[in-house]
């Protein structure tokens, strides 16, 4: 086995520290042909579809692969925007702001971002990160919820990066924070500035995304994360159990997914007589097809259609202030104990303290 070739190294160049915030992935245009990449490369992963691979390959290949992608790109354009896909866009954000967060608090690190389908690769970023001199790489997965179908593949990314390369970096990996202070204060924020600007609802429904009810059967704690999530932001603003409600959208295929599923409980809310209905999505943090088409858009149709008056969509965390530095405060927290100070950093506090003593400063 051939390794991948190792960047070139001077001895005694300074060692860096890393982050890299890995998101799901996103087609390269809103066309038929870049869809039929990213499905190929995204519903290919066994994490994502545990079905015995020669049995899933024929139904991919021979079916879905024919079919989905030009419905699916007739979706993306319906996101897109000037700078490209939403997803990918907020997630370069935040790359941005949280190298900047962490540097108004004296960290010097490397902050990139990866998606785990489509580009730029986990792989394409490890290897300029390495490039770069990070020696060691914290992965910090976009995912609130831990599911072995979305946290578990990022780390299968680096696992298979990692399995071709001689020098591999010190690294470290965020498996969750559905429960920490930090997110469930910045959804709170969020949901309290769109209740100030529009008033309140009569319910508020947080849609997560679905899998497979047998993955719960089989250990994922995606399920019990969710709701504890929604319990928690409930909490934060408030609200009595009749008031809001957990729901799981984009159940795909025909075997039973996690419930109760979010557009049939729109239907049965508006039935209901329920008047006004906000949809925030807590597993989301970056806004996609997901939450600008599937909720935004079909969700509001069939609430309305249902005999719902009003509908209101809360955007994701995306870039607001509360979230960068929720986000901050998750990496500070894994990167203790490492060097996170630029050597030249070092230098200067070493001479400040030196000088210090020459002037007879207690340090």
């Amino acid at each position: 086995m051939s390794f991948r070739k190792e960047p070139s190294y001077t001895h005694g160049q300074p060692a860096k520290t890393g982050i890299l915030l890995c998101n799901l992935g996103t087609p390269d245009a809103p066309t038929a042909p870049a869809l039929r990449r990213y499905l190929a490369e995204f519903l290919g992963d066994a994490r994502v579809v545990e079905i015995p691979r020669p049995i899933w390959w024929l139904i991919l290949h021979g079916i879905i692969l024919r079919v989905r992608p030009k419905k699916s790109a007739a979706k993306y354009a319906s996101i897109w925007t000037p700078e490209g896909s939403p997803l990918k866009a907020w997630t370069e954000k935040q790359a941005k702001l949280l190298l900047g967060h962490l540097g108004e608090r004296g960290h010097r690190v490397e902050v990139r971002y990866a998606m785990r389908y489509g580009q730029p690769s986990v792989a394409t970023q490890l290897d300029a990160m390495k490039a770069a001199g990070c020696t060691r790489v914290l992965i910090v997965p976009a995912y609130p919820q831990y599911s072995g179908t979305t946290t578990a593949s990022v780390f299968d990314a680096v696992y298979s990066w990692a399995s071709k390369v001689r020098l591999i970096p010190e690294l470290r990996f965020i498996n969750r924070y559905h429960d920490q202070a930090g997110y469930i204060e910045a959804l709170k924020q969020r949901v309290q500035q769109h209740w100030l600007a529009h008033g309140r609802p009569d319910k508020l429904l947080m849609s997560f995304h679905g899998v497979p009810q047998r993955t719960l059967e089989m250990g994922d704690p995606y399920h019990c994360e969710c709701h504890k999530t929604g319990r928690l932001l409930a909490e934060a603003l408030g609200l009595k159990k009749d008031e809001y409600v957990v729901t799981f959208q984009s159940r795909f295929g025909k075997a039973k997914w996690l419930e109760p599923y979010t557009e049939p409980t729109l239907k049965a809310l508006a039935g209901s007589g329920t008047k006004r209905v906000d949809v925030i999505c807590p597993g989301f943090t970056s806004d996609c097809l997901e939450t600008l088409e599937e909720i935004s858009q079909e969700a509001r149709e069939t609430f309305l259609h249902a005999g719902g008056q009003e509908f209101h969509y809360i955007p994701c965390l995306n870039d607001s202030g509360p979230w960068i530095r929720a986000l901050a405060d998750l990496c500070e927290q894994h990167l203790a104990g490492w060097p996170t100070q630029q050597p030249q950093d070092t230098a200067a506090a070493e001479a400040t303290r030196r000088r210090a003593i020459e002037l007879g400063a207690k340090v």
